[in-house]
């Protein structure tokens, strides 16, 4: 049923659910008030409404003849220095393969890998990224690791002359077992999960999400003994206990995943669904139906005295493919999501995310604390209703951004008290192409704004495409989102993780989109990892490149070769090939 309310009815945006930890008040970090922010940087900023508007980052872009008014708020908000350019460059990171180490713990096609590497030296690439899974490293039992294939790969990489940045994955990887990229995760996990159901997250009609633990169950003892947060801790210190010798040298970032598909947020939609063409008129489901997060909900809504609002969330949202005018809580018009109720309801969802996030890196900035490794976390980019008042794909994945609310700069602000960078993807979109055929879909003003919120917050930003593209227009798209971002004097650092190595990467046309591409992002100077190899810095040599780029040809010719049937183990042999696409299916 509906939940109407008073339009008088007042509540305190700082409520506290008691019953989710013990040893702290759990403070929704989207609402706290201003004693945290003396936490933030030195420069002082006095944001205007423009910034809590979804409409306000079109006249700031340097490419449009904005530089006025980028400089007007320059100087409103406290910034210093000449208006000018940066003149360092940007480094240009690559993703590895998602199943480089196998399941067993080993690096797969050891050889293709070499010849892969050595190739992304010559193009001048800093470094690679390593997706360090859970659920292959604690597979079996609680606090049992084994990072024997990850610690191959970052001596591999090592040895290539590469830097490594470990993007620590607690969440599942493919559709399910018939993936052969299917990473599950930990089985023991997976057991708990089966005797208690309620620590998946689940929507209103009842459907389990088994990406990643409900961040309802935190602080609760639900993993044989220990919650999802210190089963992330000791994940991490081992981690780094491991890696110590190599971590600030050859490992220089670690990005710490906080949900599904590594990025904070809700499943308010399955991951692999987000990929399909009719994305763009989903907006989700609100995950707040475990008996965890339903605990939380309906104590807080005894805090502030309505009690009617704690029986669950909003259950006149629609479906998965209402169009959000359809819906009695999205519509612009009218809808549940701008009373007060709508407000006390996303402030408590929206609040539940950002203090998980928090939580994760309080943990993170202890762990890494003196280690020399950067930190970040990454966000989904959501773009498909940014047009729309109400924002609903967004408010579903817990992101309290509508017209009227800037939902990411709370964020930005969380990061930045703990000295986290911020990755985000959707840099290779364009609005010209979505709104063919979602007329309210807007890559570029919801990615304007995510950028605006981390220079305010002067946080690194990391930028990354959300599949693989080897356009020219895709490159240089990225390329004017970086120039937004780094324009002006005090810009806080920016790269870009390209998203993913595969085979088609190193055929010769797209192979020359690429290479241009980074020494574009690096300014015309070719980055190269200096890293500590006994007092000799290694060097790339023409003939290291060209017998490099041989080794890459005759690999890529091997992969039209007819597959060869053993029958005696009944396998398919494939011929090596590089990247996620021979190294898998798809």
């Amino acid at each position: 049923m509906a939940i109407a309310s008073p339009s008088t009815t007042t509540f305190s945006a700082s409520f506290c659910c008691k019953r989710a930890e013990s040893t702290h008040p759990t403070l929704f970090p989207s609402i706290l008030s201003t004693q945290r922010a003396h936490r933030l940087p030195t420069r002082l900023f006095a944001i205007n409404s423009r910034l809590n508007s979804s409409k306000f980052c079109g006249s700031l872009s340097p490419e449009n003849g904005g530089s006025e008014d980028f400089e007007q708020y320059e100087l409103q908000h406290g910034f210093t220095g000449p208006m000018e350019r940066r003149k360092k460059g940007s480094p240009v990171y690559v993703m590895l393969p998602a199943d480089s180490v196998a399941k067993d713990g080993k690096v797969r096609r050891v050889k293709v890998l070499t010849a892969s590497l050595r190739a992304l030296v010559t193009a001048g690439v800093e470094g690679v990224v390593m997706e360090v899974w859970w659920g292959v490293v604690e597979r079996e039992k609680p606090m049992v690791y084994n990072w024997g294939g990850y610690l191959d790969l970052v001596a591999l990489a090592r040895r290539c002359g590469l830097k490594v940045r470990a993007v620590l994955a607690f969440h599942q990887h493919g559709i399910g077992p018939g993936d052969p990229l299917w990473i599950s995760l930990p089985q023991w996990v997976l057991e708990e999960m089966d005797k208690d159901p309620d620590i998946a997250y689940s929507d209103r009609f009842g459907r389990r999400n088994m990406e990643y633990i409900s961040l309802g169950c935190d602080m609760f003892p639900v993993l044989k003994g220990r919650s999802p947060l210190q089963a992330y801790s000791d994940f991490m210190m081992n981690f780094r206990d491991t890696f110590r010798p190599l971590l600030g040298s050859v490992i220089t970032g670690v990005q710490v995943g906080m949900g599904p598909a590594g990025e904070l947020r809700y499943p308010s939609c399955p991951s692999q669904e987000l990929a399909r063409a009719w994305r763009s008129r989903e907006h989700g489901e609100f995950q707040c139906y475990d008996k965890y997060m339903a605990a939380c909900l309906n104590a807080c809504a005894h805090d502030v005295e309505m009690r009617e609002w704690g029986h669950g969330g909003p259950i006149v949202a629609g479906n998965l493919m209402h169009g959000p005018d359809n819906t009695d809580f999205f519509k612009s018009n009218g809808g549940s999501w701008n009373t007060p109720y709508g407000e006390f309801f996303l402030q408590w969802y929206s609040g539940m995310l950002l203090l998980h996030g928090e939580r994760i890196c309080r943990e993170a900035k202890t762990i890494f604390q003196g280690t020399e490794v950067d930190t970040s976390a990454k966000l989904a980019g959501i773009h498909w209703h940014y047009g729309t008042q109400s924002h609903p794909s967004e408010l579903t994945a817990g992101y309290y951004n509508t017209s009227r609310r800037d939902g990411y700069l709370p964020i930005a602000r969380m990061f930045g008290r703990y000295g986290f960078g911020l990755c985000c993807s959707v840099f290779g979109m364009r609005d010209v192409e979505e709104k063919q055929t979602n007329p309210v879909s807007s890559p570029e003003d919801f990615l304007k704004q995510l950028l605006l919120a981390a220079r305010v917050c002067q946080i690194p930003m990391e930028g990354e495409n959300s599949a693989t593209f080897l356009e020219e227009e895709s490159y240089e798209q990225v390329l004017k989102m970086s120039k937004f971002f780094s324009y002006g004097p005090g810009s806080p650092s920016f790269s870009f993780n390209f998203m993913r190595m595969d085979r088609y990467l190193f055929e010769q046309h797209n192979w020359a989109r690429f290479t241009r591409f980074v020494r574009q992002m690096s300014g015309a100077s070719i980055f190269r990892a200096r890293l500590d190899f006994g007092g000799d810095e290694h060097r790339t040599s023409m003939s290291d490149a060209v017998q490099a780029k041989r080794c890459v040809y005759i690999l890529l010719r091997k992969k039209n070769q007819t597959h060869i049937q053993t029958s005696k183990a009944n396998l398919i042999l494939r011929p090596p090939s590089l990247g996620l696409c021979t190294y898998s299916s798809t």
